[in-house]
Formats: C-alpha cells, sequence, structure tokens
C-alpha cells in the first residue's frame, strides 16, 4: 500500500533528521512507516502525518504533556507507558520532529 501524502512527507522529514552514520532500516509495521535506528525500533510514521513514538519509560509523564503528544492507543488497548503519539501540530517545526527523535534514540534498550 503507498504512503498517503502526510506520511511520506513525514518520512522524508524523518530521514532527513536522523543521525549520520546510524544504521537505519525503514519497515512497514504498526499502520505506518517505522524507522528501525541501529536495531531498534525509534520511530513510526502514520498516515496522519503523526509520529509514533518508542519513549524511556521513566519520562512518559513528562512527555505526555508536550504539546501534540498523546498515550498510544492501538485499537482500544493501551500500549505502554513506553510509547506515544505525537499529532502533526506536535511536529510542525524541524526543531519539534529533533526533539521526538532524539528522545527515541535516547533509550539505552534500543
Amino acid at each position: 500500500m503507498p504512503l498517503t501524502p502526510a506520511q511520506e512527507d513525514l518520512a522524508d522529514r524523518v530521514r532527513a533528521a536522523l543521525p549520520e552514520g546510524a544504521e537505519v532500516r525503514e519497515v512497514r509495521m504498526f499502520g505506518g512507516l517505522s524507522f528501525m535506528v541501529d536495531g531498534g525500533l525509534a520511530v513510526s510514521a502514520g498516515k496522519d502525518g503523526g509520529l509514533l513514538v518508542r519513549v524511556e519509560e521513566a519520562r512518559y509523564d513528562d512527555l505526555v504533556e508536550r504539546p501534540g503528544a498523546r498515550e498510544a492507543v492501538m485499537g482500544s488497548t493501551s500500549m505502554s507507558p513506553g510509547w506515544l503519539l505525537v499529532d502533526a501540530h506536535g511536529l510542525a517545526s524541524d526543531d519539534d520532529l529533533a526533539f521526538w527523535i532524539a528522545e527515541s534514540l535516547r533509550r539505552p534498550s534500543r
């Protein structure tokens, strides 16, 4: 299935924001285009232009308070405190996107 225009735009922005030299693999999962960085899932670009972000559970309570961030739910089930959804509004600037990518990459258990 082809990417939506919002998803393709976000995927291009994610590619540009990932660190140089990182081993990056793109995989279709979670209904989006996921980015595996150095062997661990970091983020996934959703069909609506939002981003599924893997975060440190200890930082969840602080991060869920950021603009555009909310609990990640799949179907009717919460994914866990290690996952957040960030809507397109919360990713408006390149600095916003860079913040979320950095958060996803700081996890020691990637």
